[in-house]
């Protein structure tokens, strides 16, 4: 097994663990709902009926996973390019309903951004954005934009140009072997300082809180759950900090009901955020009374290892 395959597996068994300590049967990770539910639940939770999910790979740069099978339907996330999914229903009108491999989320998928798994993934992305020429040049329009995170199958190197399986050219620059990670989310998360705030986002045109910290320890090779009380359940080690969080530490995670940020040092965090609708870094302080403000206290702090 390449040592790719291996972190995936250790991730894989990480967020099973996450999902337990919520709870057996969080409907967010849950494959069930009253009238079909996943076969290997059988027994478990009741439904009308059972059914064996069939793997796909989303095949858009990002594809939104919604509440409902509908466009304008809550965004709950986003799975990118190159990730698995298990679909246990589908609709006329386009949808897909299943859960994702990386995060274990559950949700409605436009069948279009779906296809059987195709070649193994090879290589990430690792800039914020990258762009997906037809042919050896830059100067050709681009055929789509790849997220942060993106993974495809890479077939050769030709000068700066890395080759898909696909016959799509991208900057070799942009891109890292499936097997290596950075090395400090927190600098991770810094390079989506001025990122729109989207609700459910996960890419460099928009994000929310949970969404900027599991994309940031996703790099890092660290599996993270998708929404703010999960990884405050499960993330790291809680941190006994002074009541003037004094002591918080480069890379620890502050919580409040509800939201998530990043301690850079002692003296500010950088959050995804509906008060600024961005990305942002925020004095530490103001930060806390401003939460405090509205009646919302420090929930806890997690200290991640490192």
């Amino acid at each position: 097994m390449s040592g790719g395959a291996r972190a995936l597996c250790a991730a894989r068994r990480s967020l099973r663990l996450i999902g337990t300590a919520m709870g057996a049967f969080d409907p967010r990770i849950t494959p069930a709902r009253g009238d079909l539910a996943a076969k290997h639940l059988q027994g478990k939770v009741q439904a009308a009926r059972y059914v064996e999910g069939r793997v796909f790979e989303i095949i858009a740069p990002q594809a939104p996973l919604r509440v409902e099978p509908w466009p304008d339907a809550a965004l709950l996330t986003e799975a990118l390019k190159g990730e698995r999914v298990t679909i246990y229903d589908e609709t006329e009108e386009g949808w897909a309903w299943g859960q994702l491999a990386t995060d274990l989320y559950v949700g409605w998928l436009p069948a279009s951004a779906l296809a059987g798994p195709g070649a193994p993934p090879t290589h990430k992305v690792a800039a914020l954005r990258t762009l997906v020429f037809p042919g050896p040049s830059i100067k050709l329009p681009p055929v789509e934009a790849l997220p942060l995170g993106a993974k495809i199958a890479i077939a050769r190197i030709e000068s700066r140009l890395a080759v898909t399986v696909a016959g799509g050219y991208v900057p070799a620059a942009h891109l890292q072997p499936i097997g290596e990670f950075a090395s400090d989310f927190v600098a991770v998360a810094e390079r989506f300082l001025g990122v729109p705030y989207l609700w459910g986002g996960k890419t460099a045109l928009g994000l929310d809180c949970s969404g900027l910290v599991q994309v940031a320890l996703t790099a890092c090779r660290i599996a993270c759950p998708r929404d703010s009380d999960m990884q405050e359940a499960a993330l790291g080690t809680p941190a006994m900090v002074a009541r003037d969080h004094s002591d918080l530490k480069r890379g620890d995670l502050i919580f409040w009901k509800g939201h998530v940020a990043v301690v850079r040092d002692r003296h500010s965090l950088i959050h995804a955020n509906a008060f600024h609708m961005a990305v942002a870094v925020e004095p530490l302080g103001e930060a806390i009374a401003r939460f405090g403000a509205s009646e919302s206290e420090v929930t806890g702090v997690r200290r991640i290892g490192r």
